[in-house]
């Protein structure tokens, strides 16, 4: 028989589970990681979000050019954000066409690409049809009207018909042209540090340009 000295010689006794301090380590360690993650990620999601946006924003924009050419009529597409923070597009024959917008023309912007409400802000500087004003304001701060402000619209050839594209500033060669600038909720679209994606058309050939964080200031 084996007596308990041999059996603890053989058989040593386990202790189970962690230490505090070694839980405390664990602990630490979770949250600096947590800390480096969890921004990084918001980033990456914001950026993601407003990169769908501006997608869904030119295919607007491109919709109604190509729609005017091809029904050779005039096409107009317009931006608005409703009470609910949602942000809303609308492409539709312009009423030179003898078709005014109505309530049913409004769309969610993207559609099936699930922009939560109020997680993105669209600004322009279109003050009416194909003109810039003096600055660039929030949709829902100034939304759609009977003048048909944040409206783009295209003739029946795809171009710009009376378009003003603004003064080109010193020291550019280009126009500001028309900006349809996209923000996470809670930004500055003023600032230039901050996350922006924007679309600009400075041609009367409709041309439209992709832009990100300080070129769309």
């Amino acid at each position: 028989m084996c007596n308990k000295d041999t059996k603890e010689r053989f058989h040593p006794q386990q202790d189970s589970g962690f230490t505090l301090i070694e839980m405390l380590v664990v602990v630490l360690m979770i949250g600096i990681l947590s800390a480096i993650a969890v921004p990084s990620w918001f980033s990456f999601v914001n950026r993601q979000r407003l990169n769908k946006a501006q997608d869904a924003v030119l295919a607007s924009i491109q919709q109604a050019q190509q729609t005017a050419k091809k029904t050779k009529l005039s096409y107009s597409v317009s931006f608005t954000t409703n009470s609910t923070n949602v942000i809303k597009v609308a492409v539709y024959p312009s009423s030179s066409s003898g078709i005014a917008l109505t309530d049913n023309s409004w769309q969610s912007l993207g559609g099936d690409l699930q922009i939560p409400a109020g997680s993105v802000v669209l600004s322009t500087n279109i003050a009416t049809p194909n003109t810039i004003g003096t600055t660039i304001s929030d949709t829902k701060s100034t939304p759609y009207a009977s003048t048909q402000p944040h409206t783009i619209t295209f003739d029946y050839l795809g171009t710009l018909p009376n378009a003003n594209f603004g003064t080109i500033a010193s020291g550019s060669t280009d126009a500001p042209g028309l900006k349809i600038v996209l923000a996470s909720a809670g930004s500055s679209v003023s600032s230039s540090n901050s996350l922006k994606r924007c679309l600009i058309v400075d041609t009367l050939l409709g041309a439209t340009f992709k832009k990100k964080d300080g070129d769309c200031n």
